[in-house]
Order: structure tokens, then C-alpha cells, then sequence
């Protein structure tokens, strides 16, 4: 499903953390990869702004459904501050 243009924008704004996605597939970047990158690398700012865009229960939903090594894609502080965060609010 195509990104609404809102997210597209996000995105564009965001453009430096995907350094090494092609210019031209960035705006077609995975909810998945977007959640771990802002979470990652973003600023306070940033996470409220995808929170506000996605919603925080399809970020929940996203970030809990993670298996395997996807899950080791985040900072081990990052993974547990948004698991409480989010388990008390979604």
C-alpha cells in the first residue's frame, strides 16, 4: 500500500537517516524501517510527529510484531524505553 502523502513528506524531511536508501526509493520505505529508524536516530520532535502521523497503536502494532533479528536492529535502551512507552499507552 502507497505511503500517504503526509508520511511521503515525513520522510522527505527525514531524508538524512536513509543515507543509504536510493534517493529515489526512499518515499517507498517500509512502516517497519521507518519506525526502527526515527526510534533509532530521531529526535524527540520526530517521534512525536510519526506518532502523530501513524497513530499509536499501528506503531504498537508494528514494533511488537518484530521477529527475529529485526528486533536486534534496535539500541537495546531504545527497544525497552518504547516497549514500556508503548505498552502503557496503546
Amino acid at each position: 500500500m502507497p505511503h500517504s502523502p503526509e508520511i511521503k513528506q515525513f520522510i522527505r524531511e527525514h531524508s538524512n537517516l536513509f543515507w543509504y536508501t536510493p534517493e529515489d526509493q526512499k518515499e517507498n520505505i517500509s512502516l517497519e524501517f521507518l519506525v526502527e529508524t526515527i526510534f533509532n536516530y530521531g529526535n524527540l520532535d520526530d517521534v512525536r510527529k510519526l506518532l502523530d502521523l501513524l497513530g499509536t497503536e499501528r506503531i504498537a502494532n508494528i514494533f511488537f510484531n518484530l521477529e527475529g533479528r529485526k528486533k536486534m536492529n534496535y539500541y537495546p535502551e531504545i527497544y525497552n524505553f518504547f516497549s514500556l512507552l508503548l505498552s502503557k499507552h496503546a
